[in-house]
């Protein structure tokens, strides 16, 4: 026996009753040495209920219980399709008391004109309640409130883990079920506070919750279904070519999430990953297919593994003569925006000037007029960072000159080596990265980089 594994299931892979059979048969396939199925909630329902909330804190009470009558039937009719006319009283009997429930929540919110945060996690939380007591029931398998295990802090909306307590309980609630070859279906996104008040981990919180989880009760792997074959080698809307990366190390996953990549975010796998727990990306929809595994040692091999682009944002250049040779001037720049709470992403330096970009929105006319009372500075607006990421990238000769060959005529405004070493970061016009982007694969990725012995994952 291997031990258990854990399987988060997203919107996608959970859309309708077609794809909640298409989960409950990949569960079976892997249920031999046990399976925590994490869901999340039907593809598009936490939206609904962030929008349910608003509509009642504006006053809108009929509006807001419509919204969410509208939730409820869509429940209704996957239950139907998954059950036939007749659900289960248990399923018939949980879809009513959670909308008398969010009902009482939503007239409460009209009233008073306002959603307290601790409220509003109450709401939306109940979108992976409800699609995975479907799936329990139709699979005839237990159902655990997440929210009994996964024990946070009471930071609403964005609520962060107490790992020492979630371990403590799951060793109660979970180990002892999947040790002998159960299955379990719980909730991503959500947990509770010591005082046991509905919490969410946040956007990307089910991947989070998948690896806090499989930490826990130590398994052997986290499976992350999507509707892609793992990590692709670039965003398939921009270059359709990009195919899968077999292996991806934790630092290059991380600069791939930092730079745009948006199959998972690093920092919701980490508590795997420091743990040694194999996580991999794979598509519920094709699942013999290829798929990527993160690890904390894997890398691809490559000198560039994938290729990632983030935009709009701002470059702002600070001049002054007074940086040659003079102490403390980079710390005076640096204080300003530091002070004024903004976020410097890549960084350039001359004898005499420093590059920085920051990210769209920043009230960039103060910092302009701050840094102004004691430099020169140039802002250049609409521009986009395409990054090549490589755990081979320092150590392969020849790539910054393939990467410029490729983009010979193409004005790149900055460069920037990461300080990892396995990022390297071109700064161009935004309506230019796209095609950076598809000639910078063409070049690493495409048929005449194999024969160089640059090619991607294969």
């Amino acid at each position: 026996m291997n031990g258990p594994i854990v399987m988060k299931f997203g919107g996608s892979s959970v859309a309708d009753a077609e794809r909640l059979r298409n989960v409950a048969e990949l569960v079976r396939l892997r249920s031999a040495d046990g399976v925590l199925v994490v869901l999340s909630a039907l593809a598009g329902v936490t939206d609904s209920l962030f929008s349910c909330g608003r509509t009642a804190a504006a006053r809108k009470e009929p509006a807001a219980l419509e919204e969410l009558a509208a939730i409820f039937a869509r429940h209704r009719s996957v239950a139907m399709e998954l059950f036939g006319e007749r659900p289960p009283e248990a399923v018939a009997a949980f879809l009513a008391d959670a909308e008398r429930e969010l009902s009482a929540l939503l007239r409460g919110a009209a009233m008073l004109g306002l959603l307290p945060e601790s409220s509003l996690d109450a709401l939306v939380g109940h979108g992976e309640l409800l699609s995975s007591s479907l799936l329990a029931s139709y699979m005839e398998v237990p159902w655990l409130d997440a929210r009994r295990v996964l024990r946070t802090d009471s930071r609403f909306g964005q609520a962060r883990p107490v790992p020492e307590e979630i371990r403590r309980l799951a060793v109660g609630e979970l180990v002892p079920k999947l040790k002998a070859g159960g299955i379990i279906v719980t909730q991503g996104y959500i947990g509770s506070d010591a005082a046991g008040t509905p919490t969410t981990l946040g956007r990307g919180g089910s991947d989070f919750s998948a690896s806090l989880l499989g930490a826990a009760i130590r398994a052997t792997e986290i499976q992350i279904w999507t509707d892609v074959e793992g990590v692709l080698t670039c965003d398939p809307r921009v270059v359709p070519e990009a195919r899968p990366v077999e292996q991806l190390g934790y630092d290059e996953a991380a600069e791939l999430a930092a730079f745009g990549a948006k199959v998972l975010h690093p920092a919701t796998i980490l508590p795997a990953v420091e743990l040694g727990i194999p996580v991999t990306v794979r598509n519920s929809l094709l699942p013999e297919g290829r798929f990527t595994v993160i690890s904390r040692d894997a890398a691809s091999g490559r000198p560039v593994t994938a290729l990632a682009s983030r935009g709009p944002v701002s470059v702002l250049t600070v001049r002054s003569p007074r940086m040659l040779g003079g102490s403390g001037f980079l710390a005076r720049i640096f204080e300003v925006f530091g002070r004024r709470g903004v976020s410097v992403d890549l960084v350039s330096t001359s004898e005499v000037s420093i590059s920085m970009t920051v990210e769209a929105g920043v009230a960039l006319e103060a910092l302009e007029e701050e840094l102004s009372s004691f430099a020169e500075v140039r802002v250049e607006r609409d521009r986009a960072v395409v990054a090549l990421v490589g755990e081979q990238l320092r150590r392969t000769p020849g790539v910054a000159g393939m990467a410029f060959g490729a983009l010979s005529d193409m004005n790149v405004e900055m460069i920037s080596l990461g300080a990892n070493e396995i990022n390297l970061s071109l700064v161009v016009s935004r309506a230019d990265a796209p095609e950076a982007l598809r000639r910078l694969h063409l070049a690493f990725f495409g048929a005449g980089a194999e024969a160089a012995g640059t090619r991607g994952a294969a």
